[in-house]
């Protein structure tokens, strides 16, 4: 987190409890279209991709993206950087402070602070769509994904998690949509105990949960990149 950043009392506060403060807003510039870094920290910082599709005032929607531990944001884009023309998608990825996400090792902060400020510029940028505003990850990055989700459910309309370990959100809020994919034959994060117990739970909760079992390993299959944007552009 960067020093100036850290003056401002209320938005550390805010990350340490894992809440978001950025919304979809008329944006105040104009940004380019194409593939662009952040330009947020000078080491790990993130990547934008904006359609040549995007139209200026017209709300489209934003997928944030979260990589596996020991990963970078352009790891974190290969889900769906393929499909992002075809179905007029925003991506933002970012890269986690550390090795991996802050709520991994413990609780929400530093991270949860990055990502507000990428989401702060990205919708002073662009117009968004607050209907399909996504949070989505894979191993590590969806167990994140789940946890800030929910915690930030007022935010996100969609949550996308691909082979999560866990969750842990510190309250939550509004009522996200929410996918997960696991491979029967993950040997990192096994089905078993990691999305076999976590749908239950969100289910019993009371979230709109879409749950897809495949027969694999620890990854994200193309066609499973496939549905979940299916699934994502979706009428709310």
């Amino acid at each position: 987190m960067s020093r100036g950043y850290r003056e401002d009392a209320a938005p550390i506060n805010a990350a340490e409890r894992g809440r978001l403060a950025a919304r979809p807003q008329p944006p105040v510039g104009a940004g380019p279209v194409g593939l662009q870094q952040l330009g947020l920290d000078v080491g790990r910082d993130g990547y934008l991709y904006v359609p040549p599709s995007y139209q200026p005032g017209t709300p489209m929607p934003l997928v944030l993206m979260l990589h596996g531990a020991g990963g970078n944001a352009q790891n974190g884009l290969v889900p769906f950087a393929p499909l992002a023309d075809q179905e007029g998608l925003i991506l933002l990825a970012v890269d986690s402070r550390g090795s991996t996400w802050d709520v991994i090792g413990g609780d929400f902060g530093p991270d949860t602070a990055f990502i507000n400020r990428a989401l702060e510029q990205t919708f002073g940028r662009y117009s968004i769509d607050p209907s399909h505003v996504a949070v989505e990850g894979f191993s590590d990055g969806a167990s994140y994904a789940l946890s800030v989700g929910l915690t930030n459910g007022d935010l996100f309309s969609h949550i996308i998690a691909f082979s999560p370990g866990f969750m842990v959100p510190r309250a939550r809020n509004g009522q996200p949509r929410i996918f997960i994919a696991h491979g029967t034959q993950d040997r990192v994060l096994p089905i078993d105990r990691c999305s076999r117990q976590l749908v239950p739970q969100l289910r019993r909760a009371g979230y709109d949960v879409t749950y897809i079992e495949f027969d694999g390993p620890h990854t994200v299959p193309p066609g499973i990149s496939v549905d979940a944007l299916e699934w994502f552009c979706q009428e709310p």
